[in-house]
């Protein structure tokens, strides 16, 4: 091959390469767009301000407010994070850290098993368990009579289905730390634990917030383990033994059926087009936080 047609070549592999970045990209954008297009039907006839801070939700009666669907939905991934994030923060730190090579050897498949069960199942899984131990034995600890179906089941749910997403991240990312740094700590004088707080940790921590965010998305748009225990009813919930309906969940359970009611398709994609928002929204915070913190370390 000439000189001149391995030019050829590289430059256009250049631009090939450089139109795929942009294809894939503009997929965010076409979500938005269609989501948008499909709700310009309510939003043409209702104020977005009065859809977003209203609760009532009675499309027979014309009123699509679904304040609540978000509340409940921040609800259970808030819940979800809470319960989440620190166990599997230690679990990695343990795995990558401490752990000796037969215990990571057992672990690790398991994990990967739990990360390919599907979501159905772990909604199962809270029905059967989750539910009546909230209903027979927290809630009355805190002198709560409830049914089970509520907040706290559903965050519960959903922190067991994200763990196996949040450990793996927090494994490689801990894995990519150099050992020389641990090996200097260490030779100063501190103790694994001081070096695992103030070296390991510290070098880590944009990653960890990075994976949380990676998470959090994945949370947020959870639907069927969620639908099957947090009761669905649309109301704002005064704690976390309240039901709650999450906005993925009302999609879910309502798309393809009463679409004969006017607006009522165009209801359920403006909700769509919100939590999309919501979803896009906290990412780009998210990574200017992220990266403040990678130029602070610095």
């Amino acid at each position: 091959m000439s000189l001149a047609s391995r030019l050829w070549i590289d430059k256009n592999a250049k631009k090939v390469m450089l139109f795929c970045v942009f294809f894939c990209l503009s997929f965010t954008f076409f979500i938005g767009f269609g989501l948008y297009s499909k709700s310009i039907n309510l939003l043409t006839q209702f104020r977005s301000y009065d859809l977003l801070l209203s609760s009532e939700w009675m499309p027979g009666k014309m009123k699509f407010g679904i304040f609540s669907f978000i509340i409940g939905t921040l609800y259970v991934t808030v819940l979800a994070m809470i319960i989440a994030v620190p166990p599997c923060v230690l679990a990695a730190i343990y795995l990558t850290e401490y752990a000796n090579y037969k215990i990571v050897r057992f672990v690790r498949p398991v994990v990967d098993v739990l990360a390919g069960i599907p979501s159905v199942i772990f909604g199962v899984w809270g029905i059967i368990l989750i539910v009546p131990f909230i209903r027979d034995f927290i809630a009355p600890f805190f002198g709560v009579q409830t049914s089970g179906y509520t907040a706290l089941a559903g965050g519960i749910v959903l922190a067991v289905s994200v763990f196996p997403v949040i450990l793996q991240l927090l494994i490689e990312l801990f894995k990519t730390i150099p050992q020389e740094l641990r090996d200097a700590s260490l030779a100063l004088g501190a103790t694994q634990w001081q070096t695992t707080k103030l070296v390991m940790l510290r070098k880590a921590g944009p990653g960890v917030v990075s994976a949380v965010v990676i998470a959090f998305s994945r949370a947020f748009g959870e639907t069927m383990s969620v639908i099957m225990v947090t009761g669905n009813v649309a109301m704002v919930p005064k704690s976390v033994f309240d039901p709650v309906y999450p906005m993925p969940s009302l999609i879910a359970n309502n798309y393809g059926e009463m679409l004969s009611i006017p607006m009522y398709d165009s209801a359920l994609m403006f909700v769509a087009l919100v939590l999309f928002l919501i979803v896009l929204i906290f990412n780009i915070i998210s990574r200017y936080i992220l990266r403040k913190v990678e130029l602070s370390s610095i």
